[in-house]
């Protein structure tokens, strides 16, 4: 593989730092409300990086014992929890690396956790239950067992929970402790997304297909002809835009009006490889993009769902995930071979709409 020094980051994003993680960085996430980067690896390495500087403030090794499957910080920023093969959930003090609660679900890998919005509850995915847990660790309810293991979840509003598995998403009101809405449909449902209000239910399909539902009507479609299967799933902030992946190319669908029923879709075309990671800004209208061959490119998208790159950088290996900082000043890409890249991220004006 070439070397990165060699592919210098272009357009708006610009030299940042770099690390490396002892084994494949599997996620990570900005803490203390974008003071640190939090990391971890496959082999349960836990990873804290000054956001500005990219020295490690602290680590921790092998925190799940079969490696680490999932990572969750809190929305205040002070907090992180994860997950692993031992069926094990750690939340940790952002600031010191001190571990605040262990739970222990089941048996089962955990491999999905979330925060509510509010930060006062944490959602766990273990087997075919979903676990409630306090902001201090104790349970508050369990789901009944799902037909099949969990695929996903999802906060839809402070007390609603979403979940996906084989055949089905379902809504929990959390508290009344049962069963807002099911949404069915005969399939493999692999990934799952929200729309910021909560309405729009997005699914990827292992048929290489997304689902979609409008829970407030009830309609659902579904959008074909993905040459692989659409893992990758990202609405903006406005809800207008839905990136996808199961391609090398970035396809957005448009849910304006009436769309995206019966309309083309937006294209994003420069990755020669797979998508492995979509993340839109929080601010903007921009979407980040990371490929199997290790290619990162920033796009600014227009009222159409189509797009320009404004930016790119290499990192030589697949990227598992990019990270926009809460304020968008920076975006984060970790990779297999245990790459941490942070570029800063300058916009010129009239670049925000």
């Amino acid at each position: 593989m070439p070397d990165m020094k060699a592919f210098a980051p272009q357009g708006m994003l610009h030299e940042g730092w770099s690390a490396q993680a002892d084994d494949y960085a599997l996620t990570c996430g900005w803490g203390e409300k974008g003071k640190t980067l939090l990391v971890g690896d496959v082999a349960g390495g836990l990873y804290a990086f000054n956001a500005d500087s990219g020295n490690l403030i602290w680590t921790k090794k092998e925190v799940h014992q079969g490696g680490l499957l999932a990572l969750a910080i809190h929305p205040e920023g002070d907090r992180v929890a994860t997950s692993g093969q031992d069926g094990s959930v750690v939340v940790w003090d952002a600031t010191t690396g001190d571990v605040l609660h262990q739970i222990q679900p089941g048996k089962s890998w955990v491999e999905h956790l979330a925060w509510s919005d509010n930060g006062q509850t944490l959602a766990v995915a273990s087997g075919r239950h979903v676990h409630l847990y306090s902001s201090d660790g104790i349970e508050q309810w369990k789901t009944d067992a799902h037909p099949s293991t969990v695929s996903a979840i999802s906060w839809s509003k402070p007390d609603e929970l979403a979940s996906a598995c084989y055949g089905r998403v379902t809504f929990f009101n959390l508290t009344e402790q049962q069963e807002d809405q099911k949404l069915e449909w005969q399939g493999s449902l692999v990934s799952m997304v929200l729309s910021p209000d909560g309405d729009i239910v997005a699914c990827g399909s292992q048929d290489n297909s997304v689902h979609f539902w409008r829970r407030t009507t009830g309609m659902d479609a579904e959008m074909t002809g993905y040459p692989g299967k659409p893992s990758q799933l990202a609405f903006d902030q406005s809800g207008r835009f839905l990136a996808t992946g199961g391609s090398d190319q970035i396809i957005v669908w448009n849910f304006q009006g009436k769309g995206p029923e019966g309309s083309l879709p937006g294209q994003l075309v420069l990755h020669p490889e797979p998508i492995s990671s979509l993340a839109f800004a929080n601010q903007r209208l921009v979407l980040a993009s990371g490929s199997r061959d290790g290619s990162v490119f920033v796009w600014f998208l227009d009222k159409n769902g189509d797009g320009n790159p404004l930016g790119g950088a290499f990192v030589g290996e697949r990227v598992s995930e990019v990270c926009w900082k809460p304020n968008d000043s920076a975006l984060a890409a970790i990779d297999a071979e245990g790459g941490i890249n942070v570029w800063d991220f300058k916009i010129r004006e009239g670049k925000n709409s």
